[in-house]
């Protein structure tokens, strides 16, 4: 049995982590670690720590050296980290023992499994990016093309006034904008490189631990925070926030197309539904389904995260282990629900004729409220509220439409009030200003 829906063969269809799934693979953490023990290699010996040669032949060895996950297993389980079983099965690899005694001199298990998880999380947050701004392209065609198709807005799930279609799925997107725009800031101060040695103190580090920090970071293209953070678990939280708040982004998008291709309203089709295994008439929204399913995990797992922020003292074993089972889970549900919604944006088709069936049959009682307006041009306004109410309850009353109720009371109403199209506000100019948006995003 698979340790999680990621896993499963039969899954990942339904949870589609595609190529991020491959930076939370052991192999991927191995890789990542033996970088860090490069770097590190290599600005120690710039300052002159250990010597040149034995830096370049740890910086070759850890482009052409293999280690097998397997092996690390017995120690890990003993030792309660990865990184002494690493540090000793790539020193055998190198078989150059008078190279290899310099390999992870002064560091820490932490320094290098947190540096070697930036480099992992930085190739995740570029995958997500670029799902992100495929979604967004596909939303902006839908809002640009639907930006005067009215459809019925809904508060609390009632019939509210009119909007557009294309506004809708604006508001889908705006969230993702700002998730982009969030990025350049993120990994400027949260891709951080971890260099301070068995207590935060780099006692072991040489004459010059915030040089070798600084050369270490600019060598593998991360920020240099100039201090230790085992037990500040802020860049972790930051980012994992960021993937949560794309979580929960494409959840609201898998929220409103359930209730959109519901029974009684299919004002949306989707590109694919599923099928029931006993009733053949139903077309079941999964990937909507899906959505909210990855959304409400990842919620969950960040608020784990959030309580194993507590570390004690200087390093507490048991804060990090819960990250290691947290962090993953949550960016591969993000990264779910990002395949996902980019299917489904790119895939999903409004049905206007459906969407004006809905408008037709409230009998104009959305224009309730711009008929209380238009009254008030000639009456006080608590005085136009009430009319307006009176007209809207003998339209309910008697099955009458409210156009022809309102207009037998007041004849002067303009042509236009009870017109959809006429009554959708701002919405098509948000629709417009969304797609604008998109397109100097890509630009």
């Amino acid at each position: 049995m698979p340790a999680t829906p990621f896993d499963s063969a039969h899954l990942h269809r339904l949870f589609p982590t595609g190529d991020t799934a491959r930076l939370f693979s052991d192999s991927a953490e191995i890789r990542a670690m033996m970088l860090v023990e490069a770097a590190l290699a290599q600005a120690q010996a710039a300052q002159g720590v250990i010597p040149e040669t034995a830096a370049a032949a740890i910086q070759r060895a850890s482009l052409e050296c293999q280690i097998d996950p397997a092996q690390l297993a017995e120690a890990t389980g003993q030792n309660g980290v990865t990184t002494p079983a690493f540090v000793a099965a790539f020193r055998q690899a190198m078989s150059a023992p008078e190279h290899a005694q310099y390999l992870h001199w002064g560091a820490t298990s932490q320094d290098i499994q947190d540096t070697g998880l930036m480099l992992r999380l930085r190739q995740a947050l570029a995958q997500q990016e670029d799902r992100l701004r495929a979604t967004l392209t596909a939303l902006a065609r839908l809002a640009s093309d639907h930006a005067e198709t009215p459809i019925a807005a809904r508060t609390y799930g009632q019939h509210a006034t009119p909007t557009s279609f294309g506004a809708q799925a604006a508001a889908w997107g705006w969230p993702l904008i700002e998730a982009l725009e969030a990025l350049p800031t993120l990994r400027a101060q949260a891709l951080r490189v971890s260099l301070s040695g068995a207590a935060g103190t780099a006692s072991a580090l040489g004459p010059d631990p915030a040089a070798l920090r600084a050369e270490m970071a600019d060598k593998l293209g991360l920020a240099d925070p100039g201090h230790s953070w085992h037990s500040d678990r802020t860049p972790i939280l930051t980012i994992a926030d960021w993937f949560t708040r794309t979580a929960l982004a494409f959840g609201k998008l898998g929220e409103d197309l359930m209730l959109a291709t519901q029974s009684g309203i299919a004002e949306v089709r989707l590109g694919g539904s599923g099928a029931s295994s006993t009733m053949p008439q139903k077309q079941n929204p999964v990937a909507p389904s899906a959505l909210v399913a990855l959304a409400r995990h990842a919620q969950g797992l960040n608020a784990t995260l959030q309580g194993a922020a507590l570390h004690r003292q200087q390093r507490d074993g048991a804060a990090w282990f819960t990250e290691w089972l947290c962090l993953p889970q949550l960016v591969l549900s993000a990264a779910a629900a990002a395949t996902q919604a980019q299917s489904l944006a790119e895939s999903l088709t409004p049905d206007a004729e459906a969407m004006k069936a809905t408008l037709d049959a409230t009998g104009g009682l959305l224009m309730a409220e711009a008929l209380s307006f238009a009254l008030a041009r000639t009456m006080p306004r608590p005085e136009a509220q009430a009319a307006s109410k009176v007209l809207c309850t003998q339209a309910r009353d008697s099955g009458q439409p409210l156009e022809q109720i309102a207009r037998a009371a007041h004849p002067d109403l303009s042509a236009d009030l009870f017109d959809p199209v006429h009554q959708m506000g701002t919405a098509p100019d948000e629709a417009r200003a969304f797609a604008a948006r998109v397109t100097s995003l890509a630009s």
